[in-house]
């Protein structure tokens, strides 16, 4: 793929800046929120255990602060057998240059720690001092509401809804934990990547941003297939990317991290969209409801235009990157260089300087809450961004104009009235076992 990002496991594999991180102490019971001295313990709750769980939680124990993992929630008690038998058995000598290591001195999860079911987040979520909340993205506004509430410093997964209602849900709860100050970190993880944000420091050498282009171009991803014994409740959760009420369709879970990039060099969110996408070759009866490619035209209030694209179609151009035009030169991010308009190159960032992202959001993150500081409050920007995601989306669904302020204020929900492996998704199969998709022109924008 031209310009890869890779994933969470490979940057811990491949990196060799962790040593000393992993200094196995007491067990010991901290004041919520408070940590000083070089002993105290900071208990995590892992809420989400499929692979990104498992990558997230990796990243806070590899982190060089005292980190421990106390209680781990799932909906399903395989994922989290999978996820705690994984992070037990990983081999991490590469990353901390000690032959034989493991994160075992780091992991306390009895029986009665681990809590599966829809309510699990629940009974978990109070015994620890910072959450990972790593759940399919339509439980995120949900999942990050009580942790706020229970006082708990909060690292979680892009994107944090998956329609306006959550959205809404999201940015009430972002002012309540500002006033608590407690720091929340999104997974945007190029907010701390060293490229971008050397790119940023430097984004005026461009003049004015006029226009931008964002491709989350690649082949797709994983699909689990139905099972006889499955409600259809835990057929959507086991195959949750295909469902726009748990994953938020492809344009929100992957090309929001594009997007993102464009709204923070813009230093603003669009005001409206438009847009056209379908579904050409990704449209079996295990393919859900989502499209397969989505192309945007995002207007911001100065009239600049992001053009954005993403497909999930084998045997296409893979391309995963950002690029920003203005009034006096280019920043082309993947290649981390910014030119003029001619072509000179008037930077260039050192690629052998590149960190892992990954890593370093939650060395940042638990450095911060070791010291005591409050530091970090990304919640608002990634629900905005989130909310660019979805705003695109309603745009190509419905072939329509899409405006943020009607948007964002609709008060649209995706969610089921209940969540119960016996209760019916949002969305159910006809007789020949295929779901209602959104036809532009057809489908109404639900305001």
């Amino acid at each position: 793929m031209e310009n890869k990002q890779p994933s969470r496991r490979d940057f811990v594999k491949q990196s060799s800046l962790l040593a000393g991180g992993l200094i196995a102490t007491p067990f010991l019971s901290q004041a919520t929120n408070y940590f000083s001295g070089a002993n105290a313990v900071i208990k995590v709750a892992l809420i989400g255990c499929g692979g990104r769980g498992t990558g997230a939680a990796m990243q806070a124990l590899l982190s060089k602060q005292n980190v421990k993992l106390v209680a781990m929630a799932d909906a399903f008690r395989d994922r989290i057998d999978r996820c705690h038998d994984s992070l037990l058995k990983e081999d991490i000598s590469e990353a901390t240059g000690i032959k034989g290591s493991t994160l075992k001195d780091k992991i306390d999860v009895p029986e009665e720690r681990k809590f599966t079911g829809f309510d699990a987040y629940a009974k978990a979520i109070p015994l620890a001092d910072v959450v990972i909340l790593t759940t399919p993205p339509g439980f995120r506004p949900l999942h990050f509401e009580e942790a706020v509430k229970q006082g708990k410093h909060i690292f979680m997964e892009k994107p944090v809804a998956t329609d306006p209602a959550g959205i809404q849900k999201v940015l009430a709860a972002a002012e309540i934990a500002k006033q608590k100050k407690l720091n929340v970190v999104v997974g945007l993880q190029r907010h701390y990547q060293n490229s971008y944000r050397e790119l940023f420091k430097r984004k005026d050498l461009i003049g004015d941003i006029t226009s931008a282009q964002a491709w989350w171009n690649n082949d797709g991803v994983w699909v689990n297939k139905r099972k006889y014994s499955q409600t259809e409740m835990e057929y959507q959760m086991r195959n949750w990317y295909y469902f726009v009420w748990l994953c938020g369709d492809h344009i929100a879970e992957q090309h929001i991290h594009n997007i993102d990039v464009v709204n923070w060099f813009k230093g603003g969110y669009p005001v409206k969209a438009q847009g056209m996408g379908g579904r050409q070759v990704r449209k079996g009866k295990d393919h859900g409801e989502i499209f397969d490619h989505h192309y945007v035209e995002f207007h911001y209030a100065d009239g600049s235009v992001l053009n954005s694209q993403c497909r999930h179609i084998p045997g296409t151009m893979s391309k995963v990157d950002e690029l920003l035009v203005g009034t006096k030169g280019r920043i082309a991010a993947g290649a981390a260089n910014i030119t003029d308009l001619k072509g000179k190159v008037l930077y260039q960032f050192d690629k052998k300087t590149e960190n892992d992202p990954y890593q370093t959001e939650h060395d940042e993150l638990f450095a911060a809450i070791a010291k005591g500081e409050y530091k970090f409050a990304d919640a608002e920007n990634g629900a905005k961004s989130t909310m660019t995601s979805i705003l695109g989306r309603m745009a190509t669904y419905s072939g329509q104009v899409v405006e943020w302020d009607k948007a964002i204020n609709s008060g649209i929900s995706l969610q089921p009235k209940v969540y119960d492996w016996n209760a019916l998704p949002p969305v159910v199969p006809n007789d020949d076992g295929y779901y209602p998709v959104a036809t532009p022109g057809l489908t109404k924008l639900g305001f």
